[in-house]
């Protein structure tokens, strides 16, 4: 992976595998991120070859190699790398020497399971995840009564704010397909909320090209190289 130097320090964090651009903003004015042994915490710091850059007193460095990983995450599993509170993280799952560069593209809760991404790649996980994408991301959902057609209707039409579902297509009573382009925090679960379910199991079967299919709970694959391009394409075609 080539570097033009000066470059911004998130920018250069996310090419060393650290995470996404707006992960790495996070670090940054968290106060977690040191240059040549100073904390630095303004967005706007360069850094150049020969500068000396931590994460929470571990060495960034840029890798030449960039990884791309499909995993059926199990509940009680964490996608963040970072919690004390936490001690299953689904990036443990990936049983790779490269394992520690990697972070997850997007987010799934505790609770949920199904698909999701993991990547040493800054540049890939910030196209995928910027709202101007409009990856969609399809979910089993299972309620704990019968779903109402007018209430799935409403959410497709906007009417369940601030949440608002691209598609929708009843499986059952009680377990429906939804597909999903914006990604807020526990979006699924609040909207259902606000219609009166309670989600009993909430699962990621796609993301954008990138399908779960027959993968089975808590093992990973790599994604293949028209998987990669698949997502690159479909996000900057979302792009306006």
């Amino acid at each position: 992976m080539r570097i033009e130097y000066p470059i911004r320090l998130q920018s250069y964090l996310s090419k060393c595998g650290v995470g996404s651009r707006r992960g790495c903003e996070a670090l940054i004015t968290e106060g977690r991120v040191m240059v040549n042994n100073k904390v630095v915490i303004e967005l706007g710091t360069k850094v150049n070859e020969n500068d000396i850059v931590y994460v929470d007193d571990v060495l960034a460095e840029p890798e030449e190699r960039s990884y791309y990983f499909a995993l059926n995450k199990p509940r009680g599993f964490v996608c963040t790398n970072h919690d004390p509170n936490e001690k299953a993280y689904a990036r443990d799952l990936i049983d790779v020497p490269e394992k520690n560069l990697l972070f997850n593209v997007g987010r799934l809760d505790k609770d949920s399971q199904g698909l999701i991404l993991f990547t040493n790649d800054g540049d890939f996980a910030n196209l995928i995840m910027h709202p101007s994408s409009e990856t969609e991301k399809e979910y089993i959902v299972r309620t704990d009564r019968d779903i109402a057609k007018k209430d799935m209707d409403d959410a497709y039409r906007g009417l369940v704010k601030p949440y608002r579902i691209r598609s929708y297509k009843m499986i059952s009573k009680r377990e429906v397909s939804v597909v999903l382009t914006e990604g807020k925090n526990r979006e699924i679960r609040n909207m259902f909320d606000i219609l009166g379910y309670e989600v009993k199991k909430l699962t990621r079967i796609r993301i954008g090209c990138v399908k779960l299919e027959d993968l089975p709970t808590g093992q990973y694959r790599k994604l293949t190289k028209a998987e990669v391009a698949g997502l690159e394409k479909e996000a900057k075609g979302g792009k306006r």
